[in-house]
């Protein structure tokens, strides 16, 4: 029997090449080997963007459409949006009973947050237990394995700590504690070099147009100390070579030696990248306008993804129950 994976993506706006890299190209593997359950987590965006809510709910069959264009498969995985198996909400309240106070306010991803997120009002109720309702995300489906990435490390064993305490609570080997399976996620810097984000405008979108491409990719930072076309550059302090090493390792060796030696130009050095990315996306793009014509099919894969979750989802409520004794 295939063991159980649960992940989801927050739909909080456009999809770009970071989220392909970080997580899309490594679900459509995982869904051939594993039982998996994509869940499209419309209550965590809530609680960061409850302040300007009206775009989630367009960000969510916007963001389907490149899970399919991107090969999620709903014939190998189930699809469904977490606010509609209302089991998420309570099995959070369940574990939040149990759950200490101190162990949230520590943890490192809610004290980071604090610190960077000017622009919202994260010190809420609700952002403090962001942890465990991603822990109810989790056991609600009794995965055996989280896809993360090391910097959810933190995460995830917070998880495994509320199982174990619920575990020796009630004298129960209900809940699995999920072992991290580890995502090679290479950093990907915004074009920009900061953090790729929507804020900041600084992505290449998977539906994004040609023209917008290839204009984006000319704005990259380049070696700040290559001046002249004749200077010889550094690809490790160079984004444009990041971006090469990453989507076309086998390129990666000849652009830098091209870079080093100063037989290209950063402008067109930018322009054949440009162009590879374009022909990267394509198939992407293509596939994701076979969906487009069809909307009534990729709305009836929520549906059906929505009565697959919620049957597992209230199978493992009920035996909460039981356990508790209500």
């Amino acid at each position: 029997m295939k063991k159980t994976i649960l992940s989801g993506m927050r739909p909080t706006g456009k999809l770009h090449l970071g989220h392909l890299m970080g997580a899309l190209a490594n679900w459509t593997k995982l869904q051939k080997d594993y039982r998996c359950f994509f869940m499209i987590a419309d209550w965590h965006a809530l609680m960061s963007e409850y302040e300007n809510a009206q775009d989630i709910k367009a960000n969510i069959l916007d963001n389907l459409l490149d899970w399919l264009a991107c090969g999620i498969d709903p014939e190998q995985a189930t699809i469904f949006i977490q606010s509609e198996v209302p089991e998420h909400l309570e099995l959070y309240f369940i574990l939040s009973l149990i759950t200490p106070l101190g162990l949230l306010e520590r943890c490192p991803t809610y004290k980071e947050q604090l610190r960077q997120v000017t622009n919202r009002d994260l010190k809420t109720y609700a952002f403090l237990g962001y942890p465990v309702l991603q822990a109810a995300d989790i056991l609600l489906y009794k995965a055996q394995a989280v896809p993360v990435g090391e910097d959810q490390l933190p995460h995830l064993e917070l998880t495994r700590q509320i199982v174990r305490k619920f575990n020796t609570l009630f004298k129960t080997n209900c809940f699995p504690e999920p072992q991290a399976l580890l995502t090679p996620s290479p950093r990907l810097l915004g074009l920009d070099n900061r953090k790729m984000s929507k804020s900041y405008n600084n992505y290449i979108g998977l539906a994004e147009d040609p023209e917008s491409i290839a204009k984006k990719i000319q704005s990259m930072i380049t070696d700040p100390k290559r001046i002249r076309l004749n200077d010889a550059g550094d690809p490790d302090k160079c984004n444009v070579f990041n971006y090469y090493a990453l989507f076309f390792p086998q390129l990666e060796k000849e652009v830098g030696n091209r870079c080093r030696q100063a037989q290209i130009g950063c402008t067109a050095c930018k322009q054949e990248l440009a162009a590879k990315i374009i022909v990267l996306l394509a198939p992407i793009q293509e596939k994701r306008r076979f969906w487009e014509q069809d909307l009534n099919a990729v709305l009836e894969i929520l549906v059906q993804g929505r009565i697959r979750a919620t049957s597992v989802a209230q199978e493992t409520i009920r035996e909460v129950k039981s356990l508790l004794k209500i």
